[in-house]
């Protein structure tokens, strides 16, 4: 009999490939309660209305005026794909002189915020000051300034996306995603797999990982997780021929694996919300279970769940109280997602749409870091493809679906709580997509590659900004 970290181990090796079987795009609510019974079809929020935001020309007082474009380039798309504003895309030019804002002028437009945006220096030492303006109210909303290293620093691009979040954080007292990046498993013509990094606008692909290969010949990196401060993150590695947990730190390259106090598969690993500590899988038998072991006091090997059936793929919720995890305990052949209190002594309740005799397939979950939704993938036929499904755990465990086409698996939230990145297969080929849970907007982040669980960074504004000041001691 297939176990759930045999399936977790082929597939992510890419040694079997499933057979996919096709889903017609338009799906009728009868369909949908037929393919997931109690699943309702839609977004989890009604439409609402987009303010419109206009993006003033940003100037450069002194420098490259190339550099002023560039930036403004960057935070007008950032701020598209935050889903949130309806972004002007031509600016008459009697609406770009600079000056004192003219707020009847941008009203006249139909503009609700106004962005303007100055740089001042050049090089490495220029400041992007940058100002939101309430053009209903005719007041400026709020400023500051923004360090930008120089036009060729691989960091310039980052220092856009901070600014860019600062915008969502002032209209909507909300985190931005610009300033974050997502890891995944990125699968070569060679069969081996290494960790690869992409901005969240698609831009700055590049490769984390160059892990050497196992006994088995290839060389394989799987189920990234980031660390609280997006400076470290924790992956399983087949370097040393069997599946082990390491935690890299992404600035210095520095690697220590995880002890291994009892045999068995070391495998999808997740930090606790303080960043001290790891969960994990470990597969050995009557011995398995989900185990955590603290990172900073290197000790403390403990056991959380076990039994004789498997739970691996563990989530935190961001109170770092509750836990979600993937199991088949329920003895069906298929694995379901489950919820459970740590350290209440209680039993794990069932998230995921099960109904007897037809226990479906469900994987993959995560928490939302709102705390109030768990993202997973699954399907309810013996065959069929996945799709990605969100059990609102507020709202008696309300579950909705959020895909209609293609092959889905693989959800992670944003660090704003309504974004999910997930892994995608279409006519075309495979690749990542981001979708909007409120509005159901979904965007390609990359295409024509093998990838696989991906992991969404906490906001890399705090670790840039304490770099930045360690630059300038």
């Amino acid at each position: 009999m297939e176990t759930l970290v045999s399936r977790y181990l082929t597939a992510a090796g890419g040694m079997v490939l499933a057979a996919l079987f096709l889903v017609a795009p338009g799906v009728a609510a009868q369909d949908v309660e037929e393919r997931f019974p109690g699943v309702s079809l839609g977004l989890l929020y009604e439409g609402r209305t987009q303010p419109v935001v206009a993006i003033q020309p940003f100037t450069a007082v002194s420098g490259d005026d190339g550099v002023a474009s560039r930036a403004e380039n960057i935070v007008a798309r950032d701020l598209r794909h935050s889903n949130r504003f309806r972004v002007l895309d031509s600016i008459p030019s009697a609406f770009t002189r600079g000056g004192e804002v003219d707020y009847a002028l941008w009203d006249e437009l139909g503009a609700d915020w106004l962005v303007t945006g100055r740089i001042e220096g050049s090089g490495s030492g220029s400041i992007l000051t940058l100002e939101v303006h309430d053009v209903i109210y005719r007041e400026r909303r709020d400023q500051a300034r923004f360090p930008l290293p120089g036009p060729g620093s691989p960091d310039f691009r980052m220092a856009a996306h901070i600014a860019s979040d600062a915008v969502v954080q002032w209209v909507f007292d909300e985190p931005g995603i610009a300033a974050t990046r997502i890891l995944f498993s990125r699968r070569m013509e060679d069969g081996s797999q290494d960790l690869w990094a992409v901005d969240a606008d698609g831009e700055n692909l590049h490769r984390v990982t160059r892990d050497r290969p196992g006994e088995e010949g290839y060389a394989l990196a799987l189920s990234p997780a980031w660390s609280p401060d997006g400076r470290r993150v924790a992956y399983t590695s087949y370097q040393d021929g069997l599946p082990r947990i390491y935690e890299m730190n992404l600035e210095t390259g520095e690697r220590k694996r995880v002890p291994t106090p009892q045999p068995g598969d070391y495998i999808t690993p997740e930090y606790f919300p303080d960043g001290e500590r790891l969960i994990f899988a470990v597969n050995s038998g009557r011995q398995s279970g989900l185990f955590t072991y603290n990172l900073a006091q290197d000790c403390c090997f403990e056991r959380v769940t076990g039994g004789r059936w498997e739970d691996i793929s563990p989530s935190m919720a961001p109170d770092g109280r509750r836990l979600a995890f993937n199991s088949n305990r329920l003895g069906v052949g298929a694995p379901q997602i489950y919820r459970m209190e740590l350290g209440s002594g209680g039993q794990p309740a069932i998230v995921s749409p099960y109904v007897y005799n037809r226990p479906g397939y469900y994987t993959s979950p995560e928490w939302s870091p709102r705390g109030d939704r768990i993202a997973y993938h699954g399907r309810i036929e013996q065959r069929g493809r996945h799709h990605i499904l969100v059990s609102e755990v507020d709202r008696r465990g309300r579950v909705v679906q959020l895909t209609r086409e293609g092959n889905n698996e693989d959800p992670s939230w944003a660090p704003d709580g309504r974004h999910l990145v997930y892994v995608g297969e279409r006519n075309w080929g495979r690749g990542l997509f981001i979708v909007d849970v409120e509005t159901g907007a979904t965007r390609t982040l990359v295409s024509g590659m093998v990838a696989r669980m991906p992991a969404w960074s906490p906001s890399l504004a705090p670790r840039f900004a304490a770099d930045a000041q360690d630059q300038d001691r």
